[in-house]
């Protein structure tokens, strides 16, 4: 087909996911045939940068050799086998790979497919840990979320979501949720002031907490970033302050780390940053360096153990998933995790991370620019109507969209979170590619905001 026939079969037939479809079928869509590197490549054999990660779980680059010849390799074997009571050898190396990785205490490894699975999955495990431990505490069906939390779309995951414009929706499917505020001080509510309001923040998870710590069977939480809400980043020690708060009145502790995880944020993991054990992690997209659906649970031996009995006690954990623990996924991840190590990976998170800081340095001055937040290699840039008073343009001047817009004619693919402009460059991405992806975003947002070109 030529271009033109793919985008008459795309407009006719494919639902896009978070895309106003109406809009995005007037507009002249690129159709990707192919990558190399950094770069996708479109049906007219057009390069654009890959500036968001594809979707924020690329890490090493498109047709990685390792990471090919391992799937390659594995298809010589087997391509798929169930783990719902069988094993599989690339499932069984890699989940010891991630008991290696993870925060000391993390033993036991539960497999799915994507990030909204891996969360899931914990909500019902810690639902169904506190109806079977030993103690047994009485009522647990409570989890406790920041606002703004963005945890996926099932239905669970959704419940401990609080994005209006993504959940409001289906309110009345949802099960009930305690909100704590998130700690980011950009825009305060009347009657304080940035540093009074973090320290609001911090109060609220600590009375919260205590005054429902009966009724609350988990505290969730992004660690250090919350991603979907506009790349919005806690102050130091908040993360740490939750986790003695849920641990002195033995409330399981879920994190999140399914965008900050595998070094987004500077660290393999997040929670490393503040020495933080998490009762449940979850982890998915950069799990296979952005090849394969994957996604794994990870948990103590004290909440596996609750799910153990005999088969009489239906104590098992009755969830699961047809390709939970994929043997092509599962050897993707584990190339992927041996080129962590093998290309100090990190080392060059750490560099890039200073290149980001120093270039948007020069944004924070621009006219619109009204926020730059920054962790590790995460990048989101806020552009309002209003510099000195933080107002934000209506949505239907569509900044955000307009500057992905004018980044991919400059060849750069970029995607907002509304009016925040994010910049994702895949970890293992060198300095040259995130010096142009500075450049042309930049160069895109006076073209929208500023009417310079």
């Amino acid at each position: 087909m030529t271009t033109s026939e793919y985008r008459s079969n795309d407009r006719a037939h494919v639902w896009h996911p978070f895309t106003p479809m109406r809009e995005y079928c007037r507009e002249e869509t690129p159709v990707i045939a192919a990558a190399e590197g950094f770069e996708l490549i479109d049906t007219d054999g057009r390069r654009y940068l890959d500036g968001t990660s594809s979707l924020w779980c690329n890490v090493h680059g498109h047709r990685v050799p390792e990471i090919d010849t391992a799937i390659r390799e594995q298809l010589d074997r087997v391509s798929h086998s169930t783990l719902l009571g069988l094993a599989n050898v690339p499932s069984v190396e890699l989940a010891r790979e991630l008991i290696r990785i993870a925060p000391p205490g993390l033993t036991r490894v539960f497999f799915s497919d994507n990030g909204s699975t891996a969360v899931e999955a914990a909500l019902k495990i810690a639902y169904q840990f506190h109806q079977q431990r030993p103690d047994r505490p009485g009522t647990r069906d409570l989890f406790v979320r920041l606002s703004q939390a963005y945890h996926g779309d099932t239905i669970g995951s959704v419940s401990v979501g609080g994005i209006g414009l993504f959940h409001a929706t289906y309110d009345r499917l949802l099960f009930r949720t305690v909100e704590v505020p998130a700690p980011v001080a950009f825009r305060t509510p009347a009657g304080f002031t940035a540093e009074s309001y973090v320290a609001h923040c911090f109060a609220e998870v600590e009375r919260v907490v205590r005054e429902q710590h009966d009724r609350i069977a988990a505290f969730i939480i992004e660690p250090l970033v919350q991603g979907a809400a506009g790349i919005l980043v806690h102050p130091p020690g908040y993360l740490r302050h939750v986790r003695e708060v849920t641990a002195a009145l033995d409330i399981p502790l879920i994190a999140d780390e399914v965008a900050t995880g595998f070094g987004r944020t500077g660290t393999l993991l997040a929670c490393e940053q503040e020495n933080v054990v998490p009762d449940l992690l979850c982890l998915s997209k950069g799990i296979t360096g952005g090849y394969l659906p994957l996604a794994a649970t990870l948990t103590t031996d004290r909440i596996y153990e609750a799910f153990l009995g005999e088969r009489e006690d239906a104590r098992t954990f009755f969830h699961g998933h047809t390709y939970t623990g994929n043997p092509l996924a599962c050897a993707a991840a584990l190339a992927s995790l041996k080129l962590f190590e093998r290309n100090r990976v990190l080392d060059n998170i750490h560099r890039n991370a200073e290149l980001l800081r120093t270039r948007l340095a020069e944004w924070s001055d621009w006219p619109h620019v009204g926020d730059v937040r920054q962790k590790g290699i995460m990048v989101g840039v806020e552009l309002v109507q209003d510099k000195a008073t933080k107002a934000a343009y209506p949505p239907a001047a569509r900044i955000g969209h307009r500057v992905t817009l004018a980044s991919r004619k400059r060849g750069v693919i970029t995607r907002p979170l509304g009016d925040v402009i994010v910049l994702m460059p895949a970890p293992a991405m060198p300095a040259d590619f995130v010096h142009r992806l500075c450049d042309v975003v930049g160069e895109a947002i006076r073209e929208v905001v500023d009417g310079r070109d």
